[in-house]
């Protein structure tokens, strides 16, 4: 039996902060009308103990990680509601309507996904909490969304190839985003819905988290292009030579990150031969027009 709406969350390692989102989550949700799913992708730490404490919840996993977009991928096969609403692991919805608030905005048939309000930061005062939650309301047409707090319809994520198993983290999103408009639809940016990531940015900047997500989006750049564009020699061309000039040759980590990005996108030509499907021009020019939520 189809629910009203699927809440889906990949994790890996990080057990105490899905344990958080969970607690927080199935205090917001009505499980006679929704349903909750998490995938534990190849994780080795205590998260396979919350399997037990929370049985309400389906749960699916594997040994041995695939990345975040490919469990994504294998996890949204499972879900029956009329749309899915992404979360991560660390991040859980302020407004305490947020199915009905998805529900009454997917009421517009363009309107394909919608992103949601990211707050990100570790702790969120009550103050801050109040002043977000009574904002005027702001929404406008985006042309990418931000995997920590979105929402899909059902019917259209099925018209499209799903989050990419070619890709592992960090670019998901856009290729999702483009297979969207070529489906015909929308995605729409809006601040009625916000979700607490509860992130430290600065300890990431200081593990070197940084160089990790400039080689993952190089490389995952340089495959989008390869996989959608009919014609993506120039763009290929004119990304890894900004690059070079921009962060390799001012920085010897961002110097062995680049090269080592080459590499990995050498390793990936047999999955660019695989999953090649340029989109149309017309695709191209809309998602390239239309404005960039610039996280």
């Amino acid at each position: 039996m189809s629910k009203r709406a699927s809440i889906v969350i990949v994790t890996k390692n990080r057990c105490e902060e899905l344990k958080k989102t969970i607690e927080i989550v199935l205090s917001l949700i009505d499980l006679t009308k929704d349903e909750f799913l998490i995938f534990l992708d190849g994780c080795t730490d205590q998260s396979f103990t919350l399997i037990e404490l929370y049985p309400s919840i389906q749960w699916h996993s594997v040994t041995k990680s695939i990345g975040a977009s490919g469990a994504r991928n294998a996890l949204y096969k499972y879900a029956s509601g009329n749309f899915f609403i992404g979360l991560d692991d660390d991040a859980h919805p302020l407004h305490n309507d947020f199915i009905e608030r998805v529900e009454r905005l997917f009421s517009n048939d363009s309107i394909g996904l919608l992103s949601f309000k990211e707050v990100k930061k570790v702790h969120v005062s009550e103050e801050e909490e109040n002043e977000i939650l009574n904002e005027t309301p702001n929404s406008y047409k985006t042309n990418e969304f931000i995997g920590c707090g979105f929402a899909v319809r059902k019917d259209v994520y099925q018209k499209t190839n799903g989050f990419p198993v070619w890709m592992d983290i960090y670019g998901e999103e856009m290729c999702l985003s483009l297979e969207i408009m070529e489906a015909g639809y929308s995605i729409k940016y809006t601040n009625e819905i916000a979700v607490h990531h509860r992130v430290d940015i600065n300890a990431r900047k200081k593990m070197g988290r940084n160089y990790f997500r400039f080689r993952k989006q190089l490389r995952n750049g340089a495959l989008f292009y390869c996989i959608y564009y009919k014609r993506p020699f120039v763009k290929l061309l004119k990304l890894l030579f900004h690059n070079f000039k921009k962060y390799a040759l001012m920085d010897g980590n961002y110097f062995v990150s680049y090269f080592r990005a080459l590499g990995s996108l050498i390793t990936k030509i047999p999955a660019i031969v695989k999953y090649r499907k340029p989109v149309s021009q017309t695709t191209i020019d809309v998602f390239n027009n239309t404005k960039n939520p610039g996280f």
